[in-house]
């Protein structure tokens, strides 16, 4: 039985506590990365969104270029490229290659809802005196935000599994104290299993709250059409 299964789940119990400030550093990341994911994105959707022709241009670049490239490669060009120029330490490079990988799609997330509200409420806003920057104001963003939640929450679950990548330049996360206390007690895969242990509490509390700001923004949606 030993030769079959000779993994001591014992272990898992017992050292499961060891990482919680792992645990707690991956929540950092992960949270300072979806942060500065989303004020890029943002930024980077009004542009693609835009009536100037540079702006798009520069958005449209900037997204191709990220997306097309694989997260682990933009980390080692943020962490060892840029040390020509300048030291960025291992903690704020894994926030800023996650901030800046994520940044990307969530763009593409905001441009599409905002293009999803029709086109006619945009002239409605106009036509009664307000400017362009005021109707996206009130009119358009606030309904494209709302439009936005649900597939942003895909991003930021994936966002906190990306954050393991953080590993490969020796920030203290989950995967990197796994693999340390594997090498040192000889018992890999019960410290990758902790390891999965956390991710999918981590993954599931994201989602529940995900789930809670997705039901609190459709019962308003039904309390408006009760009203109506």
């Amino acid at each position: 039985m030993a030769d079959i299964f000779p993994w001591d789940l014992t272990v898992v119990v017992t050292r499961f506590p060891d990482f919680f400030q792992a645990a707690v550093v991956t929540l950092e990341i992960t949270a300072a990365g979806i942060v500065c994911g989303v004020v890029v994105g943002f930024v980077f959707a009004l542009m693609k969104v835009s009536y100037s022709r540079v702006l798009k241009a520069v958005a449209s670049a900037y997204i191709f270029i990220v997306r097309g490239t694989p997260l682990l490669l933009q980390l080692f060009i943020i962490y060892y490229g840029l040390t020509t120029v300048v030291a960025i330490p291992p903690f704020p490079s894994a926030i800023f290659a996650l901030g800046f990988h994520n940044g990307a799609y969530i763009a593409e997330i905001f441009r599409g809802a905002i293009e999803s509200i029709p086109v006619g409420q945009m002239e409605a806003a106009r036509s009664i005196g307000m400017s362009h920057r005021k109707a996206m104001q009130r009119i358009i963003l606030p309904q494209a935000l709302k439009r936005a939640i649900p597939p942003l929450g895909n991003q930021f679950i994936i966002a906190l599994k990306d954050s393991s990548l953080a590993s490969t330049i020796a920030v203290p996360e989950l995967l990197l104290r796994g693999r340390q206390l594997g090498s040192s007690t000889f018992m890999y895969m019960e410290m990758l299993i902790i390891v999965a242990v956390y991710y999918l509490i981590l993954t599931t509390m994201l989602n529940f709250i995900l789930s809670q700001v997705d039901k609190k923004l459709a019962s308003g949606k039904r309390e408006v059409r009760k009203i109506w």
